[in-house]
């Protein structure tokens, strides 16, 4: 049986509970996508983590079969590739340029920064006052704020190239809509590269154009790519995470109460959050470079392959009781940052400001709760990051 993908929620902080069954009666499915393409769907934790170590599923969007998330999702990939769809070495090639700047000890160092941001913002809401739209006020310029000064790019901008973002991440947008939106985006990075090359500054993108452009080893369109990937996944799934993670801690009051009170859950928070909510619900993307088979299933060459993060992020064979959410589990071993050599560059960052969310927000705010009652929240089942579209809180 094909079944049409992706699949629909009932509750909106658990994955389809389609995935549920056919993690355990058919692990390895056939789905069909929005444009008919048909892949197969993988919903175990370890096969998930078999297929995205596998050299053979590769990333390349370019080959035939490879299953795209939308219309705009195509056009975005095809104007504008980025080394998260290429295979090695033409991969490792781009992501040795960027991960100096994504180390631990360079993500640490910045820790002070972005607890001076988180302070600010939270200052703001309390003199604002109740009710603000969390997601608006706190979770959305917070990981802006930090990529901005990381990249060097303007936070100024940051309502141009909001808007650019959520156009190319939006399934309901047109090949036109997400076309025009690539190709501003890109002319604004373009010229943000030139300025740089005339005048660099102390960030990413400068030392990009100095190490790399200058002497030949990339090209001005290589630069601009790697910048638009950066911006846009640097504030895009950290601000989901915080606004759902937020709606979710508020779903669950004795684990909001828990964070609050016990210091030496915040890091375990975050990672339970990360395998609960699993933002990235459109699934990892590969294409069958050869004959494989996964759980006694005959993967043929060229044929697609979803590998479900969220379903695998619920196994109960790694996760105990996988849909209770619990604050001091350890789950850090969840997939939320995928798996292998295309494992999330900009993992540290994301926990760092996490981490500094958890310790700061809900106990500067213990009282917060929801302005509106919770069946009036949009969540954002037409994106390909899932999330909450506002969070009106009070307290």
């Amino acid at each position: 049986m094909t079944r049409t993908f992706p699949m629909s929620r009932q509750c909106p902080y658990d994955p389809p509970p389609d995935y549920g069954r056919l993690r355990e009666s058919e692990p390895v499915s056939r789905v069909r996508t929005w444009d008919g393409t048909e892949a197969w769907l993988i919903t175990r934790y370890a096969d998930s983590r078999a297929v995205l170590a596998d050299r053979r599923f590769s990333s390349d969007s370019r080959r035939p079969g490879y299953p795209s998330v939308s219309a705009a999702s195509a056009v975005s990939r095809r104007q504008m590739r980025s080394f998260i769809n290429m295979d090695d070495p033409e991969h490792a090639h781009f992501r040795r340029m960027l991960i100096s700047s994504f180390t631990m000890r360079q993500v640490e160092a910045l820790r002070p920064r972005i607890q001076s941001i988180v302070d600010s913002l939270v200052d703001d809401i309390l003199a604002a006052g109740p009710p603000v739209d969390l997601v608006q006020a706190f979770a959305l310029p917070l990981p802006s704020l930090v990529i901005c000064e990381l990249l060097g790019v303007p936070y100024a901008d940051h309502d141009r190239f909001q808007a650019w973002s959520r156009t190319t991440i939006n399934a309901a947008s047109t090949a036109e809509q997400a076309q025009r939106a690539v190709t501003e985006l890109a002319g604004y990075l373009g010229e943000l590269v030139d300025a740089k090359d005339r005048e660099p500054g102390d960030d990413l993108i400068s030392r990009l154009v100095v190490n790399q452009l200058r002497p030949g080893h990339v090209t001005r369109a290589d630069v601009v790519g790697m910048a638009r990937l950066l911006l846009v996944a640097g504030h895009e799934t950290t601000a989901n995470m915080i606004a759902l993670g937020t709606a979710a801690l508020l779903a669950h009051p004795d684990q909001l109460e828990r964070l609050r009170t016990d210091p030496s859950v915040v890091k375990s928070s975050v990672e339970e959050l990360l395998r609960y909510l699993t933002i990235t619900h459109s699934g990892r993307r590969r294409v069958a470079t050869e004959d494989v088979t996964v759980s006694g299933q005959l993967i043929s060459a060229g044929e697609a392959v979803i590998v479900a993060g969220d379903a695998a992020n619920r196994d109960p064979e790694v996760f105990a009781e996988p849909d209770q959410l619990d604050v001091a589990r350890k789950a850090r071993q969840h997939v939320a940052f995928g798996y292998g050599i295309h494992q999330c560059l900009g993992q540290p960052l994301a926990r760092v400001e996490l981490q500094v969310v958890h310790g700061t927000l809900y106990g500067r705010i213990p009282t917060l709760k929801l302005a509106i009652p919770a069946e009036q929240l949009r969540f954002k089942h037409d994106m390909i990051v899932y999330g909450v579209h506002e969070l009106p809180v009070s307290w």
